[in-house]
């Protein structure tokens, strides 16, 4: 890793005072949850139908049971925690320096690391609600049920998180766009940004300064500065002072 890339981020750091970080699933690949883009990825994979399709809200209402079966197979099926990178930021919020955490993966491994304001742009695996009486129901619920999980008054236990074909939350995104707006400084890590809407919530980012963390070296956005690393292994060399 570059020295004197890891004194830059310090620098901007511990100049910080309104930092956002935006994470996509690279993020959560140093606690063992698998990506979605990179070569061995879920869309690189053979499935009964295309990933995209079993992750969709056609998919859930026509083949309910291969959508659960999918869905606990490769979504739920990870008993992670949280990185280095979770913990850093979660010790940054504590610390006054981050206003907020936008993130697009489910996982819900930031508020495991104790943040407290994080928008989960496309839900939590550890919300799940009756489709008829909206009673909730935990993940472990959801894990252990054969075949469709159903609530006790007959309804399937759908999980909150954002479908394709399914819109993001008005509340969540308009609280994201604020953090990112008023933000001085945003790191954006261990995302593609080609996943739209939410990757489009970068452009309300007028701060003093951008600061893109990823593995691939041609992934970068206009005026940031970048940093080829993996986040947990960048962050765990970051002094919070």
């Amino acid at each position: 890793m570059d020295a004197r890339a890891v004194e830059k981020l310090q620098s901007i750091v511990d100049e910080a005072q309104r930092l956002v970080f935006f994470g996509g699933a690279g993020v959560s690949t140093e606690s063992g949850i698998p990506d979605f883009r990179s070569p061995d990825g879920l869309y690189h994979q053979k499935y009964k139908f295309p990933p995209e399709y079993m992750l969709s809200h056609d998919c859930f209402l026509a083949r309910t049971e291969d959508f659960f079966e999918f869905y606990r197979d490769k979504i739920i099926s990870y008993d992670a925690k949280p990185n280095a990178a979770h913990y850093f930021l979660a010790e940054l919020e504590r610390a006054g320096r981050l206003s907020a955490v936008v993130t697009q993966n489910i996982d819900g491994l930031h508020s495991d690391a104790g943040s407290k304001c994080v928008y989960e742009l496309h839900g939590s695996v550890r919300r799940n609600y009756c489709v008829k009486c909206g009673k909730f129901h935990s993940l472990e619920e959801v894990k252990a049920a054969s075949g469709v999980p159903r609530c006790e008054c007959g309804g399937v236990v759908k999980p909150d998180v954002v479908l394709y074909g399914e819109g993001l939350d008005d509340d969540v995104v308009s609280g994201a766009v604020r953090a990112i707006a008023s933000a001085d400084v945003m790191i954006i890590a261990g995302t593609s940004l080609v996943v739209y809407p939410a990757a489009g919530l970068v452009r309300y980012f007028r701060g003093k300064e951008l600061v893109v963390v990823d593995l691939d070296p041609a992934s970068s956005v206009s005026g940031a500065f970048h940093i080829q690393s993996k986040i947990g292994e960048l962050l765990s060399k970051i002094k919070i002072r």
